[in-house]
């Protein structure tokens, strides 16, 4: 195990059996195989799991519209990006040369896919709990944050039922280009609207990301626009 990930290990609180799955964890496509991204789709099936059951337990009055959107709040890669950023994770990572150089230590997407990756690598070396307890500890602060309790509608969603009240057509989503190297993609997305008619085009690191741009983008401009 390298130097920097023993520490990481320490703030984690988990004791690999098995220390090549955490340096697996910490390993971006752009250093070589064998990297992160199976653990990262296995980390990120057993999170959404795990959160689903924490704000299943702990709203048991909320309905499934809200517990949706409160589950999306806190696995978002804004949020899984600051949790690794508060584990100090981006100087652990193993990246290659050119993402070195671009700051990929710190780059919201390549830190969010750690955490999943962790997530996972935990799962393989201990099992289901030892994968559970990793996310509690680290969703702690943000489960117990009061804006949880009642989360806010992320912007396609409250654009679509903006519209629907209205009586207007749900948007369209349209790719109009992807750029960038394979694992360092951005997304451009147009969001289409024909009451009011809008096109606006938004950018992301996943094409999610884009769509959630645009229609952020489309909001804003029904608001300045007074559009009632």
């Amino acid at each position: 195990m390298s130097a920097s990930a023993s520490p990481l290990a320490e703030r984690l609180g988990y004791a690999f059996r098995d220390p090549s799955l955490l340096v697996q964890a910490l390993t971006h496509r752009s250093f070589g195989m064998p990297h992160n991204e199976r653990l990262e789709f296995l980390g990120d099936a057993m999170l959404n799991l795990v959160i689903a059951e924490l704000i299943f337990i702990k709203f048991p009055a909320m309905p499934e519209g809200e517990l949706s959107r409160l589950r999306a709040n806190l696995v978002n890669q804004t949020s899984l990006a600051g949790i690794g950023e508060e584990n100090a994770l981006g100087g652990s990572l193993r990246l290659g040369a050119g993402e070195i150089k671009t700051g990929g230590a710190l780059r919201p997407s390549i830190l969010a896919d750690a955490v999943e990756s962790l997530i996972g690598a935990v799962f393989l070396d201990g099992g289901f709990v030892a994968a559970e307890e990793l996310v509690k500890r680290l969703f702690a602060s943000r489960l117990d944050a009061p804006e949880q309790e009642h989360p806010s509608k992320d912007a396609k969603t409250a654009l679509q039922e903006w519209l629907q009240a209205r009586g207007h057509q749900l948007p369209q989503y349209m790719v109009k280009r992807i750029e960038g190297a394979a694992h360092q993609q951005t997304f451009y997305v147009e969001c289409i609207t024909e009451r009011p008619a809008f096109k606006l085009e938004g950018s992301g690191a996943t094409r999610r990301a884009a769509e959630q741009d645009a229609a952020t983008k489309i909001l804003a401009k029904i608001q300045a626009k007074g559009i009632a």
